[in-house]
Formats: structure tokens, C-alpha cells, sequence
């Protein structure tokens, strides 16, 4: 089996306007791969698009999921596929607790006949709370209801260390945080990594890398990745601003 996720030639496009242009990427299985860009390159454009938004139309190109198309499922599919989507705003679930809700994404995933095993759940549960900070009395709360953006982020992550994906893409989960929720983040998305989770960390700042320390940076722009190098390539986008990507990327489409 091929362990990596895998992004051929992918042309997406919202209404009339296409935004993804002929866009590869391939994250092996044990790595932390990091995109950087600046507004409206199409960063999350190619989350939701991975992930089966159906407001975004892919035109041409694959997604695959450890030698397995997924551009045929639907987005709970791709979900027990293996891929998780962190969003950059997480969406509110009055009336739907945490606790009920994960669970629920996890019986999803087993047989018919089989249900989770309660103690069993709520034990691990409880344990990935800790880790994240998370007060237990969250498990009571409605999803994201009423939620700080430190919190919303946390939840997300909770998710997806309950659900154990193995490819998870984080749509700009620093977006809104400050420093303290940041770090407690990082550490939860830290303690996941490792061989069986591919991630994909989307980020319009280079301060996220200081706490997830990627493989692989990946430099963004209008629809495509224009260059790819080590983690100190996000150190000079951080000091260079992003205004000779613009050169560069007419360098790319021209070739």
C-alpha cells in the first residue's frame, strides 16, 4: 500500500472563477507538511476541496488516500477514508454536546452491529482532554457554543485525536489565537505525530512553525505551489514578505 496522501493535477474552481491551478502535493505518512501563502491563493480553497466541500467544484485531478481514489466519495466518506479537516472557522452545534458528538463520529466508523464500549470511551476521552487542557465539564457543552477562539481550535484538535486520522489537514488552526491557546495547540498536534498521521499545516504566518516544526514548507500562490524547501524557507517568507513569490510564480506558470 502506498502510505501517503496524494494531490495530482487538481483544478478547482467556485462558480466561475477557478482557483486551483493543475496543483500537486504528495505528504508521506509520518510527516508534518506546512503550506504557506498570502490571502486569497487558494490555501483553504484546497482544504475543502481535499476534504468534499460540495460549494467547490473540481474540474480535473486526484486526491488519493493510500492508493485509493477518494474523488468519488462524499465528505463523510473521505472522513472514514482516513482524512480529518481542522477548519480555519469552526462551526457552532447548539443542542449537540462534545461528548455525544465524537462519539457518534466514532460509531460511524465501526460495524453495524458494534457500538462503543462507554467506559472505554469516555476514559480515553477524558485522557485527550487532559492532554489539551480541556476542562471535563466540556463534554457537556454544546459543540463550539458559546466558545472563545482558543477553545474552538482546542475542540477541533480533541477531535482529531479521537478520531485518529490518518491524514489530517489544519486549515489555519492559529487563526485567532493567542500565544497560550497556541502552544497548547502545537502540543496537542505534536503528541499525535508520528508514523501513522500524515498532516497538512495551512498557515498565513510563520509563528504556528515555531511550536509544529514541519518537514517540509510548501510556498503557495495563485493556485499553485510555486516552491518547496525546509522549515527555514518559512523564516525567510517571514522576513521577505511574500512580494518575490509574485516573481517566482510567473517564473512557474511560464515553465
Amino acid at each position: 500500500m502506498s502510505n501517503k496522501l496524494e494531490i495530482k493535477n487538481l483544478n478547482v474552481s467556485i462558480g466561475d472563477k477557478q482557483i486551483l491551478k493543475d496543483f500537486s502535493l504528495t505528504v508521506p505518512k509520518g510527516e508534518v507538511h506546512a503550506i504557506m501563502g498570502p490571502n486569497g491563493t487558494g490555501k483553504s480553497t484546497l482544504a475543502k476541496a481535499i476534504a468534499g466541500h460540495p460549494d467547490y467544484e473540481v474540474t480535473s485531478g486526484e486526491v488519493i488516500v493510500d492508493g485509493e481514489s477518494i474523488m468519488d466519495m462524499e465528505a463523510d466518506e473521505r472522513s472514514r477514508a482516513g482524512l480529518f479537516l481542522a477548519f480555519q472557522y469552526p462551526m457552532e452545534i447548539p443542542g449537540v454536546t462534545i461528548a455525544n458528538f465524537i462519539r457518534a463520529a466514532l460509531n460511524a466508523r465501526l460495524p453495524e452491529d458494534e457500538e462503543l464500549n462507554a467506559p472505554d470511551y469516555y476514559k480515553s476521552l477524558y485522557a485527550k482532554m487532559d492532554m489539551l487542557k480541556i476542562d471535563r465539564k466540556f463534554t457537556a457543552r454544546s459543540v463550539n457554543d458559546g466558545f472563545s477562539g482558543g477553545e474552538k481550535k482546542r475542540c477541533e484538535i480533541l477531535q482529531m485525536a479521537m478520531l485518529e486520522p490518518k491524514y489530517a489537514v489544519l486549515d489555519e488552526t492559529d487563526s485567532g489565537l493567542d500565544i497560550d491557546a497556541l502552544k497548547i495547540v502545537a502540543e496537542g498536534v505534536n503528541s499525535m505525530r508520528g508514523p501513522n498521521l500524515g498532516a497538512l499545516v495551512i498557515t498565513h504566518y510563520q509563528r504556528l512553525l515555531d511550536y509544529i516544526i514541519p518537514d517540509v514548507v510548501h510556498v503557495m500562490y495563485d493556485g499553485r505551489i510555486v516552491k518547496s524547501g525546509p522549515k527555514e524557507l518559512a523564516l525567510e517568507l517571514e522576513s521577505r514578505g511574500y512580494e518575490w513569490v509574485k516573481e517566482l510564480a510567473g517564473e512557474v506558470a511560464a515553465s
